[in-house]
């Protein structure tokens, strides 16, 4: 499978360095709405993709009264309200605060924070714990309320899927122990599990100290020796402050990949695990999901694939009959689904710069399952596209062109002609099986 991009980032693709930028950022919240043309946007953060059945009601509230009514997951497993009326967001903030959504307004775009969907789930161990004490950590430090909306956390339960993911400070369970990466680096440090989150806190606001004179939303935009400084930083304020006997770094490479959970069941089974086509939700369906969870574990966990997993447990039929419920009101229950690996950013006539409908496109194209993901974006922006390896298929004046990523690599395929779906299907197709 494949590691997701933040929520509608540009795309790197055609970069020529690290993104310095002189502009604020404008990345959208719940305090803060985007204009799109099919009306203002909301982005609510849900740290760790965790929602209580309650939270997830309101949400649904929420899209009701201010918005279309529908809900879309992003690829950092938060939810987007679109439609809204522009002069909603006083009351839209008031009903999220109500809900214990919006637990700080200085800092409800910094909390991005994606964790392990199946974490004590499946066997691995647990990181609720990290997440409570991070995002409270985070709410806490006025340093932290500069973060940009694009700077990432990650809290990674061992198995490698969310630090997969390029976050900017990703904490990796390792037995009693953690260890902390900064950015993409192969170099990671020890710490004791218990001064994980508060470790990943000063690594961030190491960050901020090192981006102040440059612009920098993320770390990945400083310059190598800022990053390299970012890291010295951090090491010796672990050592001072966090007391971690960690040594010198540890060499640890970043997973270039990374697995979501498969649609169906897990751990025997603890929990199950949908997909949703194109990240968006229907009233109905999401009614169906918050049902679900309140006679189990009351528990929703929204993934950065786009997907939902729901823990329990459940009883072996109480599982078969929930994914066979979930199948029928159009969730991706399983994973030789023709919808599976399939993305598209938003499109027109949601988005102004798009230049087609890619997700009736990418919906026309569906097939059989292919071997690569495939993602369709209406511009060069590529807004929400994944990393690793698959399949990019991007609509320009000329046509649809489609070439072949992974990671910084990119090889172009074919491109097809506006006005010919059929060919433009079995060439998306044809580049999925390769």
């Amino acid at each position: 499978m494949l590691a997701a991009m933040p929520d509608s980032a540009p795309s790197p693709l055609s970069a020529g360095g690290p993104a310095l930028r002189d502009s604020g950022d404008a990345c959208p919240g719940t305090l803060r709405l985007h204009r799109a043309d099919d009306g203002a946007l909301a982005r609510v953060r849900v740290p760790g993709g965790v929602l209580s059945a309650d939270r997830a009601d309101a949400l649904l509230t929420a899209a009701g009264r201010f918005g279309d009514g529908e809900l879309h997951l992003t690829s950092r497993g938060n939810v987007q309200l679109r439609g809204l009326d522009a002069q909603c967001g006083g009351g839209l903030a008031e009903l999220l605060t109500a809900a214990g959504l919006l637990p700080s307004a200085a800092h409800e775009r910094a909390r991005n924070i994606v964790a392990s969907p199946l974490a004590g789930l499946d066997g691995s161990p647990p990181v609720s714990g990290w997440l409570a004490e991070l995002d409270g950590l985070v709410c806490g430090s006025a340093a932290a309320a500069s973060l940009s909306g694009r700077f990432l956390f990650a809290l990674d339960d061992g198995r490698g899927d969310v630090d997969a993911l390029g976050a900017d400070v990703t904490l990796i369970a390792a037995g009693d122990n953690c260890v902390l990466r900064i950015g993409t680096a192969d170099e990671v440090f020890r710490v004791p599990s218990g001064e994980g989150p508060r470790a990943a806190l000063l690594a961030a606001e190491a960050f901020l100290r090192a981006a102040r004179d440059s612009g920098a939303w993320r770390v990945k935009d400083l310059p190598d020796d800022v990053r390299a400084g970012v890291r010295a930083d951090v090491r010796a304020e672990l050592v001072r402050s966090v007391r971690a006997a960690a040594g010198p770094a540890v060499h640890r490479p970043r997973p270039r990949t990374a697995t979501p959970p498969a649609p169906g069941a897990h751990g025997s089974p603890n929990a199950i695990s949908v997909d949703v086509p194109l990240g968006r939700l229907t009233p109905a369906q999401w009614r169906l999901l918050t049902e679900t969870a309140r006679r189990h574990g009351n528990e929703l966990r929204l993934t950065p694939w786009r997907g939902i997993v729901v823990p329990g447990p459940f009883a072996h039929d109480e599982a078969v009959e929930a994914l066979r419920t979930l199948d029928a009101a159009g969730l991706i229950t399983a994973p030789d689904s023709p919808w599976t690996g399939v993305g598209a950013c938003i499109g027109h006539p949601g988005c102004a710069k798009s230049l087609s409908d890619v997700r009736a496109e990418a919906g026309a194209a569906v097939g059989p399952v292919g071997r690569l993901p495939v993602y369709w974006s209406g511009c060069e922006r590529r807004c929400g596209h994944p990393h690793g390896e698959w399949i990019d298929v991007v609509v320009t004046p000329d046509g649809h062109r489609i070439a072949h990523v992974r990671g910084d690599r990119r090889d172009p395929r074919t491109t097809v002609r506006n006005g010919d779906p059929a060919r433009l299907a079995a060439a998306v197709a044809e580049a999925r099986a390769l």
